[in-house]
């Protein structure tokens, strides 16, 4: 009987020994939390498990532009085929990626966006996607060229400058009281009027840009070959030219109207390279062996009216010496807008626009537009 109850005694014992050990807690798994990066400015997280830290934003577009309303060849009002007005949706996402390494910070930037405009839904840009680690910079973004693309607001009409963006491989060595020097090398796609050969050569593209307190200033240059193709190819002639253009523009603060206020001004030349000097696309960069020239000068005003108004106006005037054979073009725009931010991100604004284009044996065309616009960006 003894040897019996020794052994209930010594079962009981290690049921409850076991019943307190399932009660014990267990160690939970680590987890990977994630961190704020303080290090590139607001918004950025670490990656758990990296050393990288990203931020992730996006915008919201949608505007309203009523086309060219006056009564001539250009309006589309005349024309029961061509759209009286173009309703725009837009949305966009950004990434911005950036690792601390002993060369300098790596980053990796890409911007998309998806468009649909009057009901069409096909739409997809990849607007930049690019890499820079120290000096160099590789991908798709903003020409080394380009110096300023305007203040307006919505801009419904275009201005006479250099605006493109493109591929391109570039290094930035910077020199210390903010000047700086750029040399790159730009796909040649995105810079022909006319009609061109296949690509065999790319841009080669020099910028000296200096930024104070004051504001900016930016000297540019440019060399573009001019390869026409094999139709329009002067066989006489017979050899490529060599386009080239430069370009200077300053911007000066104002902060004696208001912080955030600015005007600048800028000029572009360019022979056989007009895509360096307007967005006008309507002459092409040769004709035969020889080439068209022209210049453009524009300038514009940004005022912050108070905390949550802006007002902004934008000018230029172009002037081309068309090839032999090809027909002359000046051109003159205004655009003008108003935008008020109620809540910080959260803009709406309205804009006019104007532009006269003069073209030999065809006379002018006028053009009056107007838009508005609503843009969320977080």
């Amino acid at each position: 009987m003894k040897l019996k109850g020794l052994m209930l005694g010594a079962a009981a014992a290690a049921a409850a020994t076991s019943a307190q050990a399932a009660d014990l807690p267990v160690a939970p798994e680590p987890v990977d939390y994630v961190r704020v990066c303080d290090a590139y400015g607001a918004r950025f997280y670490y990656i758990p498990g990296t050393e990288t830290c990203l931020r992730v934003g996006g915008r919201v577009r949608t505007q309203f532009v009523v086309n060219n309303v006056l009564d001539n060849d250009s309006s589309p009002w005349g024309n029961r085929d061509q759209d009286g007005y173009s309703w725009l949706a837009r949305g966009y996402l950004y990434l911005d990626a950036r690792t601390a390494t002993e060369f300098g910070t790596l980053r990796t930037y890409i911007a998309m966006y998806g468009s649909s405009t009057n009901g069409d839904n096909s739409s997809f840009t990849l607007d930049n996607a690019y890499i820079q680690w120290g000096g160099l910079t590789a991908g798709r973004l903003t020409s080394n060229f380009d110096i300023f693309t305007g203040q307006a607001f919505i801009g419904v009409v275009d201005r006479d400058w250099s605006d493109v963006t493109t591929n391109q491989i570039a290094y930035t060595a910077a020199f210390g009281n903010g000047f700086s020097a750029t040399i790159a090398l730009e796909d040649r796609s995105n810079r022909e009027y006319g009609d061109y050969g296949g690509t065999r050569a790319p841009d080669a593209v020099a910028a000296i840009g200096l930024s104070q307190g004051w504001g900016s200033a930016q000297l540019s240059g440019a060399l573009h070959q001019v390869y026409p193709d094999v139709a329009n190819n002067n066989a006489t002639g017979g050899e490529d030219n060599l386009g080239w253009a430069i370009g200077g523009g300053v911007k000066f603060n104002l902060p004696m109207i208001t912080s955030g206020s600015n005007i600048y001004f800028q000029g572009f030349y360019g022979d056989g390279a007009l895509a360096y000097v307007t967005t006008y696309d309507g002459v092409a960069d040769y004709n035969g062996d020889d080439t068209s020239s022209g210049y453009s000068l524009s300038g514009g005003v940004y005022v912050q009216a108070t905390s949550t108004i802006g007002l902004a106006l934008d000018g230029s005037y172009l002037d081309i010496d068309a090839a032999s054979g090809l027909n002359d073009v000046t051109r003159y725009a205004v655009d003008g807008s108003v935008q008020w931010e109620p809540v910080s991100g959260f803009v709406l604004g309205a804009d006019v626009g104007y532009a006269n284009v003069d073209v030999d044996t065809q006379g002018d065309q006028d053009e009056l537009l107007f838009g508005v616009r609503l843009q969320r960006t977080f």
